[in-house]
């Protein structure tokens, strides 16, 4: 059964794929790169600038994975008369295709070469089938482009229509964040998926392309950089992060950047697509890309003998995790679905959730309730999975006929926190992945008490960039207290945010100075305390004061009492 993440609320229309014999592929793996015209102290040989200054921007050495296999041994393989497709340098190694078994024989005793796995067999693609709406969750009474100019984001805050999809972002608190003016400028974001059909003429995206945004395309299935005719699932999953249709769907980081990489073959599922991923995944880390959307899983595949187990869901065992773990390495977040077995006899996340410092992302549906759909965790060594969840029931997405509609998958939570997260690094280029991906757990709602349905639980994106914020030697009263909602009819929520445990004190404060409200707690964690106040409707409308009293700090924030 297929692992790609596709939605599965839908009607079906035919997608096209072509039809052809597929010949046997295979993995080879080498033992070294000796004698390799590449060094580390000249990286520009391949690494972009803007991969190279990353690297220097956030401490990351230049290593011995860094440098592209020895060209010396894929000519020697291909000599043999093989078909050399995608090199890996990261695993140390290159995939080939060959009709002749005599060929892998003579590979073997290449004095450089380890070993030779099959990765594929002779299979036929049949067209595969996509399932759609048979009837759009929301359609316009007339359709026609809309052709708009790049949003400005010198603004102080930004008001936007986002129609149907105003609560999987609301969800999320990154209404906010796009307020601020945070669109995930400057943001380059790569998706690895089966296709993107019809995604360079959907006006959905014209945004995108008006404004230069797609900034490349390439297939590591067939060559070449047409990926447009294969697949609509990547369609999909890019329009919840860059669509643009006012009144309709508004997609989460709809000014960043694109990359569109075709890895993984929509017709059958053999393990060759884990290496497609990490030579796709190296390909878009010499570029520069910030963030990799990857809404693809891999538990078991046509060839049997190549199915994964439980057992290998410990970050350390498949290619394809081993390559996420490693680009993380590089800068680069990696955002993972879970993926769609939650309901199955196996439940557990697939490869590539299962990585170390992958943030793997579940599915609610629109309350924010466990969508039953999305697979849990543990991972097989113990390790919190997933790490956080977003909207993947009833997510809104763009609709090649014009419009939209709805689908099921954590395919869509995935790319919907990615989006998010690119709002959030531009808001502070300056911290790491990692550090990024920290706060992003340290703002979810089940911080304190994570399990294996939703992880952490649903991320907070305001609360994420407060915590940023922080100046551990100035706290500003701005950046580390937020009073919400203001004004206030019932209830209040106060949020500090320290950078280390300490007492916290607060006070409210009519206008004439009178104590209403004091109290004090011990904050338990790095990150955001909250205070919770309620049974406020007695208080009379107007003015009130909060004072807040930190070990180092005190501030002080005007709030209204409607």
């Amino acid at each position: 059964m297929k692992k790609i993440l596709i939605l599965t609320v839908l009607i079906i229309t035919n997608c096209a794929l072509f039809s052809q014999v597929a010949p046997t592929k295979y993995y080879v793996q080498f033992t070294d790169k000796s004698d390799s015209p590449y060094s580390i102290d000249n990286p520009s040989q391949y690494l972009s600038q803007k991969a190279i200054d990353k690297r220097i921007k956030f401490n990351i050495p230049i290593e011995e994975n860094d440098l592209p296999v020895n060209p010396s041994y894929i000519q020697a393989v291909k000599d043999i008369g093989v078909i050399i497709l995608n090199p890996t340098k990261w695993l140390n190694g290159t995939t080939i295709q060959t009709n002749d078994t005599s060929k892998i024989n003579e590979i073997n005793l290449l004095p450089f070469v380890e070993k030779v796995l099959k990765s594929a067999s002779k299979i036929k693609n049949d067209n595969l089938t996509i399932k759609k709406s048979s009837k759009p969750f929301f359609e316009a009474e007339s359709y026609s482009p809309f052709i708009p100019s790049k949003i400005n984001t010198e603004k102080n805050a930004l008001y936007l229509s986002y129609g149907a999809s105003y609560n999987q972002i609301h969800m999320l608190n990154g209404d906010a964040l796009h307020e601020l003016g945070y669109l995930g400028d400057g943001i380059t974001i790569a998706i690895l998926d089966a296709g993107f059909n019809h995604v360079n003429t959907m006006a959905a995206f014209d945004y995108l392309w008006l404004n230069d945004q797609i900034k490349g395309t390439k297939d590591f299935v067939l060559g070449g950089e047409d990926v447009f005719n294969y697949h609509n699932h990547g369609t999909n999953v890019l329009s919840t992060m860059g669509a643009f249709l006012p009144g309709e769907l508004i997609g989460t980081a709809f000014n960043a950047d694109y990359w569109l990489i075709r890895s993984e073959d929509g017709g059958s599922e053999y393990i060759i697509e884990e290496y497609n991923w990490v030579s796709a995944a190296e390909f878009v880390d010499s570029i520069g890309v910030d963030i990799i959307n990857s809404s693809l899983g891999y538990t078991d595949f046509d060839d049997p003998a190549q199915d994964h187990t439980y057992q290998d869901m410990n970050g350390n065992t498949t290619p394809i995790s081993r390559g996420a773990d490693i680009a993380v390495t590089k800068g680069i977040l990696v955002c993972n679905s879970a993926g769609n077995s939650g309901n199955t006899s196996w439940h557990y996340i697939g490869a590539p959730a299962d990585g170390f410092n992958v943030l793997t992302i579940g599915a609610v549906n629109s309350s924010g309730i466990y969508a039953n759909f999305s697979s849990t965790g543990p991972t097989y060594d113990g390790r919190l999975k997933p790490n956080v969840v977003a909207q993947g029931e009833g997510t809104v997405l763009a609709s090649s006929g014009g419009g939209i509609f709805t689908g099921n998958g954590t395919s869509f939570s995935s790319p919907i926190i990615a989006g998010m997260t690119a709002c959030l690094m531009q808001a502070y280029p300056d911290f790491s992945n990692y550090e990024i991906m920290n706060a992003i757990e340290l703002a979810s709602n089940m911080y304190e008490e994570p399990d294996s349905l939703y992880g952490y639980g649903i991320p907070d994106y305001f609360k994420a960039l407060q915590y940023l914020s922080i100046d551990e030697k100035e706290n500003p009263v701005d950046n580390y207290i937020k009073a919400f909602p203001n004004p206030f009819i019932d209830e209040l929520e106060i949020d500090v945010f320290l950078h280390d445990n300490q007492n916290i004190k607060i006070e409210l404060f009519d206008i004439c100075g009178k104590l209403i409200i004091d109290k004090t707690k011990k904050s338990n964690k790095i990150g955001c305390t909250s205070f919770h106040i309620t049974n406020l409707e007695n208080l009379s409308s107007g003015l009130y004061f909060i004072k807040i009293y930190s070990n180092k700090n005190t501030a002080s924030v005007k709030i209204i009492k409607e």
